[in-house]
């Protein structure tokens, strides 16, 4: 199974806009893929769900429970500091790092600007469903 690690922006689309981000959980949910999740991108997911979209505790908890069977939680050891414009970037190449991901997936232009790293592809949602969806 492919494992990938998800930028914020893409559980934020999935939980609120629909189209390709909530295929892309569709597939962790249905086990095509093995979704890897951090406490940091966890935080500032419940945190932007909260502040940005004035979501409620219990609304922001449902949909944390909702997306618990679909993904693993890991503990980053490694501390990065490859992105300077936005350094909350690097909590997702930590994530990626620590668990031994083969895909970031992301719509955000600082890491997909890096196309690549430590062999770990960064790709936005559209190109990736491509790769694991046959024609």
């Amino acid at each position: 199974m492919i494992g990938v690690a998800a930028d914020t922006n893409i559980y934020i689309s999935a939980l609120i806009f629909a189209g390709l981000p909530s295929q892309f959980l569709l597939a962790a949910e249905d086990a095509r893929i093995h979704l890897f999740i951090s406490e940091p991108i966890r935080l500032e997911l419940r945190r932007i769900l909260q502040t940005k979209f004035s979501w409620s505790n219990d609304r922001v908890n449902e949909a944390m429970l909702q997306l618990e069977s679909c993904r693993e939680l890991v503990r980053p050891i490694e501390m990065l500091d490859v992105i300077k414009e936005d350094p909350d970037d690097n909590r997702v190449l930590e994530c990626a790092v620590a668990a031994g991901a083969r895909f970031i997936i992301s719509g955000d232009n600082d890491l997909l600007r890096l196309g690549q790293f430590r062999n770990i592809r960064i790709l936005k949602v559209a190109d990736f469903m491509k790769l694991i969806t046959p024609p």
